[in-house]
């Protein structure tokens, strides 16, 4: 390959990872921890980017501790900002229990309570996948595009 078809990897400027105990507590410490970090990125919370990914984090972080967990088992979030991304992981231990994948998911009952989630992550990500863990488990990233900023 010559450079000139060489394809760059992104460069990431900032990363978060952490894990957090599967409860509901955990799942609300993880959309906190994303918003306070966005902010220290740059991105202060009412910004579209961190809105957008408050609403993600916390959907995501939601469906780990009510769908994904495993007694005793963390959840894990992981925040990777480039210039022009900003992904979101949000890994469990649960292999059994997958979310459909993208565009697959059947419409909620109108008067359901629940199941409009991935809906929304659908609605406000660039794209997103499920991805299978190593050993066990799985991640669901969603990808949200970096406004640029004013030159």
């Amino acid at each position: 390959m010559t450079a000139s078809t060489t394809r760059q990897l992104p460069e990431i400027e900032r990363e978060f990872t952490q894990r957090f105990s599967s409860t509901r507590l955990g799942a609300r410490l993880a959309r906190h921890l994303a918003l306070y970090h966005l902010h220290r990125w740059g991105h202060p919370p009412q910004s579209g980017l961190a809105e957008a990914a408050g609403l993600i984090v916390a959907e995501l972080a939601s469906n780990a501790v009510t769908h994904g967990r495993v007694p005793g088992r963390d959840f894990e979030l992981r925040l990777t900002l480039t210039a022009r991304m900003l992904r979101i992981d949000v890994t469990d231990t649960r292999t059994e229990r997958r979310p459909p994948e993208p565009g697959q998911g059947a419409a909620p009952d109108p008067l359901a309570e629940s199941g409009r989630g991935l809906m929304l992550v659908e609605a406000l990500a660039e794209r997103w996948s499920v991805i299978d863990g190593v050993p066990i488990g799985k991640t669901v990233r969603a990808e949200l595009a970096v406004p640029r900023k004013p030159s």
